[in-house]
């Protein structure tokens, strides 16, 4: 019974918080509709996928109408701020950098980076399975770092432009591989299979899912599963700084979401793997 009151009690702030807040009853939610499984054009030419799937939960949950809208990556951030659209949900992660011009829900979802190499390269074999936290390095940190920058010298590397990905190939590998950046994640697979670069670092649930494909098996992981420094505590829903009602509903619903397991359930249809953070559970 107690269980029962405190979730209904939950619902009701979550729904008179908003109502409170400014009446909204509909917004406009951009995805960049280039990285599958976290969103991408179907057949119908609707976005699809994770943050499709997560946004639609949180918006029946704090009782809003919503309609997505895809927007290049490069001009995510730059469209919420001139209210081409009210929030961005597209695998954005939380970082101190995007903090300075948006607003930021808690994480709803947390995943590993990893790099990918092209086979045949010659490079000497990794633990692909070993996780490397890019927060506090020590000196064993350092040294893992250290083996990578050897391994990846004189490589050419490509990242999606104005990533996490590329600030951390930029600040980690930049003086001893060449890094090029691409405005799609559709170009940066195109010539990485076209053997005009060596490799790249981006998402590994994006890189799992190419290449698990044809064209992906010329290509494999290459080091430690990368998380935390640049890319922050997890992925959250972008809001512009005055939308404080709305962050408050949001945190509120992805809270709800991730304690029912409703985002651990959208995890394993897109990735097979529970991605929700554990805090809350």
């Amino acid at each position: 019974m107690k269980r029962h009151l405190t979730c209904a009690l939950a619902a009701l702030l979550l729904v008179a918080g908003l109502a409170h807040a400014g009446e909204r009853t509909a917004i406009t939610i951009a995805s960049e509709g280039a990285s599958p499984p976290w969103d991408y054009i179907d057949q119908n030419g609707a976005l699809a996928g994770f943050d499709i799937d997560v946004g639609n939960e949180l918006c029946a949950r704090i009782k809003l109408q919503c309609t997505f809208v895809a927007q290049d990556w490069d001009g995510i951030i730059p469209g919420l701020l001139v209210k081409k659209y009210d929030a961005i949900i597209a695998g954005m992660s939380i970082t101190e950098k995007r903090k300075k011009s948006i607003a930021f829900s808690i994480p709803y979802a947390a995943a590993p980076n990893q790099i990918v190499m092209r086979r045949g390269l010659g490079l000497p074999p990794s633990d692909i399975n070993a996780k490397l936290n890019l927060t506090d390095i020590d000196t064993a940190k350092k040294g893992t770092i250290e083996k990578l920058r050897e391994n990846l010298k004189g490589r050419t590397l490509g990242v999606l432009r104005s990533s996490n990905s590329e600030a951390v190939v930029r600040e980690l590998f930049g003086d001893v591989a060449e890094v090029r950046s691409y405005d799609s994640q559709e170009n940066l697979k195109l010539d990485l299979t076209s053997e005009r670069i060596d490799g790249g670092l981006g998402d590994r649930l994006v890189w799992k899912q190419f290449l698990d494909t044809p064209e992906g098996k010329a290509v494999e992981f290459f080091g430690p599963q990368l998380s935390g420094g640049t890319w922050g505590p997890g992925v959250g829903v972008g809001l512009r700084k005055e939308d404080t009602d709305l962050a408050d509903a949001l945190d509120k619903a992805i809270e709800a979401s991730i304690r029912d397991g409703a985002i651990g359930k959208i995890s394993l249809k897109w990735f097979g793997v529970d991605i929700s953070p554990q805090t809350g559970k």
